[in-house]
């Protein structure tokens, strides 16, 4: 019998042995900008420990079939694990990748275009090998669902991935590529490896790493996001490293440490990007008091994220609507940009900052509907739907236009 209460889902495959991959899916993982790829992404070395079979370079892209079940809405498929693998075997190959097809194209909730957005975790199963073979069960995230999962694995953002092996005490996720943003305990203030720093002093430590001053607020929004997670990772370690290393003296005292670390990166990732695009305002020359108000009340209380020009002008009466504006930041959108429709009852057409990649075109309608205008950052945009994206506003042609309203 499938399972299809996500706690007994989880309880029965958050095992010892097992692998999750968690993602949220992209408009290319969907089928929801028709790009035909026919399955999300899955890296290519995890297949290959998952499914070893599959890692033959003496076969021409070898194939493994896999038991598949999507317990959370649910279905049952045989799918096909390809190592594509022609850069070994011909010439003038170039594939080296692998993908996951055959889960029934648009008839499947993990191909859905509506599931853009959706966190999705692929556990393998490998307690019920076969051959090598393991079981994959997979679950699609609706509504809040991916608040549950990430209290077991950490925030999980768009163009970001993680791999949990339940049972291991692994609270550190892969070191990135070299990067200079990644610090060693002397690149750090004394003070960071006695508390933890505040979200704001990490975005400080990220601009002056990466000042950009040359490239478009996009650009630095997204690049700076990059270094500021690299930071972030390696002030972890810094400071939390040395006492799993030195283990613990009950499992109470590690779950402690676990959640201390889970609830951090979730409110590191709650404010990231606010804080980034406050720091961005700024360098553009916008005031804040003058041009923008960074988390103040609009009514009883509502904070949005930012006001325009002012909460000031927001409180006058006599300051004309259609010049307001506000600006929610969410990194991602789907199931929650309903919630910035309420934020400010004098400002009827909202704009909300996204790093989702991609929303179905039924999404987009539903937010056009209620007049929601998405700011995407231009290297994102691509992502979308081509019928969606002359409609989006890059974080650059919002700046212009509030200084415009200002």
């Amino acid at each position: 019998m499938p399972v299809t209460n996500l706690p007994d889902w989880i309880l029965e495959f958050a095992r010892p042995g097992n692998v999750w991959y968690v993602k949220r899916l992209s408009a290319n993982d969907t089928l929801a900008n028709k790009a035909h790829q026919a399955g999300p992404y899955i890296p290519k070395d995890l297949l290959f420990e998952v499914a070893p079979a599959l890692r033959n370079p003496a076969y021409r892209n070898p194939k493994v079939v896999i038991d598949a079940f999507v317990d959370s809405h649910p279905e049952v498929r045989q799918v096909t694990a390809t190592w594509y693998n022609n850069k070994h075997t011909d010439l003038d190959g170039t594939r080296d990748e692998t993908r996951i097809t055959g889960w029934g194209g648009g008839a499947s909730a993990l191909l859905d275009a509506d599931s853009t957005g959706a966190l999705a975790v692929f556990a393998f199963d490998r307690t019920a090998d076969t051959d090598d073979t393991p079981g994959l069960h997979v679950w699609v995230c609706e509504g809040y669902q991916d608040e549950v999962i990430e209290d077991l694995v950490g925030p999980v953002e768009p163009k970001r991935s993680v791999i949990w092996r339940p049972g291991e005490a692994a609270l550190f996720p892969p070191r990135l590529p070299a990067s200079s943003c990644l610090l060693r305990p002397s690149d750090m203030p004394a003070d960071w490896l006695v508390r933890f720093p505040t979200a704001a002093e990490i975005v400080h430590k990220t601009v002056a790493l990466r000042p950009l001053q040359g490239q478009t607020p996009d650009d630095r929004l997204i690049r700076r996001r990059q270094c500021e997670f690299e930071i972030f990772q390696s002030v972890e370690e810094a400071l939390e490293g040395p006492k799993v290393k030195d283990g613990f003296a009950s499992l109470s005292s590690f779950l402690s440490l676990a959640q201390t670390i889970l609830q951090r990166r979730k409110s590191r990732s709650g404010r990231s990007l606010e804080l980034h695009a406050r720091e961005i305002f700024l360098e553009e020359g916008l005031i804040e008091g003058r041009h923008f108000s960074h988390g103040a009340r609009s009514e009883g209380d509502k904070k949005p994220d930012f006001l325009f020009p002012s909460a000031a002008a927001y409180a006058d009466s006599a300051f004309p609507a259609e010049r307001l504006r506000m600006l929610a930041a969410k990194t991602t959108a789907r199931d929650r940009w309903r919630q910035v429709l309420n934020e400010a009852d004098r400002i009827p057409a909202k704009h909300l900052l996204t790093l989702q990649e991609g929303v179905s075109e039924n999404q987009f309608a539903e937010m056009q509907a209620a007049r929601l205008q998405l700011v995407v950052p231009t290297d994102l945009i691509d992502a979308y739907p081509k019928s969606i994206r002359p409609h989006l506003m890059t974080l650059e042609r919002f700046i212009c236009d509030v200084r415009l309203t200002a």
